[in-house]
């Protein structure tokens, strides 16, 4: 059994860890302390394909695996955690979880 990841995967994740970085990063704190929705966080998320990645591609989703959506996942959660729980609603609510 192969653990690797494939370049799909680690495109990824970098995608989100550079996203992370780059777009939640900055006010995050203010955010949090505000108790304000990231409105225009989540909003990027979704049109960079965060927000459907596993929904059928035939409903406009990204069509992709588990794998893909944890990495996401894990990237987001490591620097915004009201995001990423929009990200795993989202997610549930397409997939019908």
């Amino acid at each position: 059994m192969n653990f690797e990841f494939s370049e799909e995967h680690l495109m990824i994740q970098q995608a989100a860890r550079d996203f992370a970085q780059t777009e939640l990063l900055p006010g995050v704190i203010e955010r949090d302390n505000e108790q304000r929705f990231p409105t225009e966080e989540v909003r990027a998320m979704g049109q960079l394909g965060f927000l459907g990645m596993m929904v059928d591609p035939k409903y406009n989703g990204g069509g992709m695996d588990t794998v893909s959506y944890v990495l996401a996942m894990e990237e987001i959660s490591k620097i915004d955690a009201s995001s990423s729980v929009v990200m795993s609603v989202i997610i549930l609510w397409f997939v019908g979880g």
